[in-house]
Order: structure tokens, then C-alpha cells, then sequence
């Protein structure tokens, strides 16, 4: 509804970048440029100092920054306090979700969801934690759901449940008949890990690190990118790894991997994280309220 003009800056103003802007609304960035320019004609005056490749906000850009902020803020108000009036729940949120958890539980999730909101339209975007919380900081996605732990002091972190995490090898492999294995024993054999920025990764090294491990001690035969890929590995007999137990349940049944506990264990959380905003659209509350009551009826599951 506001200016669209003003939507556009607002979004290039909040990431000073022109091509970031463009990606996060889906536009061409010479489209946006036009905006913006649209935008300084009808203030005749610059928004933007544009220098080496960089952007930065003139004293005026940053005013009309604080009151497009104000503005937003008053839209949303406005439009939750008229959907609170006539019970309507409706509009779209953006959520993003690691590799892990895209896969495994928001499926059932988000299927539950839609059923009991169907005006609401959700779209996810996956990506490994670290590219998930970076989206979360650049208001690219409304909530983030991450497999590790967030360092960002300036946003909302809420544990939704806990995860166990296992070793898995293939059935002929020499370690196949324990039930309990310690680290240093699995990390003698050759071991497939997943692709850094993975939360999974981040766990599993720090871990290692806390068990008196160096990287030197690991041979790492091979770095992958997806929970997927790194069991088709381990089938394969090319190695073994560490795994989400919420991940192996097919091949434990089909018998084509085995599971050995960890000694200690390791688990680790699956956490919602979002900013701390003045206000949410309503459909962003009842979508957190849901994903609280499931992780609350879930967190016995592994």
C-alpha cells in the first residue's frame, strides 16, 4: 500500500546495497535504481553518496530513512488492527531454515500450518545456519530456523527442542558391532564432514575441540553439502560421520547404515531466531505460537 517508491529506498537504505535490494525484492536492479532516483527527484536531493563501488546515506537519505521506518511501522499497525476487527489471519511470511531442519521437520510443520491458516502463504528459503542468520539480520526472511548457536546478541533466539546427534557407518564397516563408540575411535577411520558455514559443522568441530581434539587429528576424506549426501557417502563405504538421528531413520530401518552412540554424547538445539521488532504482522505471531506448540509436543522425538 505505502509508496513504492519509498518501499524501495527503504529496502536499499536498510542493506546500502543496490544489488542486495534488487535480490530481496525480487526486481531488476535498474528498476530499483529508478526508484531511488524517482524518489531524490521528488525531494530534489541526493539520498545516497555513491563512492568506490559503496553507498552510504546523505544526512537526508537518513531522515527520510527514520520517518520511512515510522511509516512501515504505523502500516502494519493499521493493517493488523483492521485483520484483528474481521478475525482474518492472511498475508505472506518468509521463513528460512538450515539444510537439517528444511528437510526433516518443517515439512509437518508447515503442513499442519497451512492447514489451519490457509490465507496465509509461507515461503522458505534454505540455506546452510550461517547463511540463515545473515538473512535474518538482513530482514530477508521474517524467521529463521537454525541448528546451531547464534552469537548475534542484537537477535531473539528461542530453542525449540533438543537434537541427538550419532555416528553412523555402513553395516561391513569394523566399527558396525559397537554400540558406543569415542570420538578419537571413529576419528581413526577416514570421515566425510559437511561444507563450512554448516551448523552441523560448527556442533560437531567444537565438539571435538571440547573432547581435547586438534584438526590435525581428523582426515577428512571429503566435505559435502547436504545431510543427503553425506549418508550416500557413508553407504558407499567411503567414510564415516556424524549425523542427526532425525535424518537416519529410513536407513536404519532399510538397514543400510548403522548408528553408534557417541561417548559423551552430543546433542545439540534447533532454535527459532528473529528480530527483536517493535511490531509483527499477526500472522508472523501465530506462526511463532504454532511452532512453539509443536516443538513443545515434539521434543521427546529423536
Amino acid at each position: 500500500m505505502a509508496d513504492r517508491r519509498l518501499q524501495v529506498f527503504h529496502t536499499v537504505a536498510r542493506l546500502l546495497s543496490f544489488t542486495k535490494a534488487a535480490e530481496s525484492l525480487h526486481m531488476t536492479q535498474p528498476a530499483v535504481t529508478f526508484q531511488v532516483r524517482q524518489l531524490e527527484e521528488y525531494f530534489n536531493t541526493r539520498l545516497f553518496d555513491r563512492t568506490h563501488n559503496r553507498i552510504s546515506l546523505t544526512e537526508a537519505g537518513k531522515r527520510v530513512y527514520e520517518y520511512a521506518d515510522q511509516i512501515f511501522d504505523l502500516y502494519a499497525k493499521m493493517d493488523n488492527a483492521v485483520r484483528d476487527m474481521t478475525g482474518e489471519i492472511s498475508g505472506v511470511l518468509i521463513l528460512g531454515a538450515s539444510t537439517t531442519i528444511a528437510e526433516y521437520m518443517l515439512p509437518a510443520l508447515l503442513g499442519d500450518f497451512k492447514s489451519k491458516y490457509p490465507d496465509v502463504n509461507v515461503h522458505l528459503k534454505v540455506s546452510n545456519s550461517d547463511g540463515i542468520v545473515s538473512m535474518v539480520e538482513n530482514n530477508d526472511i521474517d524467521l529463521g530456523v537454525v541448528e546451531s548457536p547464534v552469537l548475534n546478541k542484537n537477535l531473539v533466539v528461542e530453542n525449540c527442542r533438543h537434537d541427538r546427534l550419532v555416528a553412523i557407518v555402513p553395516p561391513r564397516h569394523a566399527l558396525a558391532g559397537n554400540k558406543v563408540v569415542k570420538l578419537k575411535q571413529l576419528l581413526d577411520h577416514a570421515y566425510i564432514a559437511r561444507e563450512e558455514g554448516s551448523g552441523t559443522r560448527e556442533v560437531i568441530q567444537e565438539y571435538i575441540t571440547n573432547a581435547g581434539l586438534k584438526p590435525a587429528d581428523i582426515h577428512i576424506a571429503m566435505e559435502l553439502g547436504s545431510p543427503e549426501a553425506i549418508k550416500g557417502a557413508v553407504e558407499a563405504g567411503m567414510g564415516v560421520s556424524i549425523a542427526s538421528e532425525v535424518t537416519i531413520h529410513k536407513e536404519l530401518q532399510l538397514g543400510t547404515l548403522v548408528a553408534l552412540e557417541l561417548d559423551p554424547p552430543m546433542e545439540r538445539p534447533f532454535s527459532f531466531v528473529h528480530q527483536k521488532q517493535k511490531f509483527r504482522q499477526r500472522a508472523m505471531d501465530e506462526l511463532l505460537e504454532f511452532a512453539r506448540a509443536y516443538c513443545l509436543s515434539h521434543k521427546d522425538e529423536n
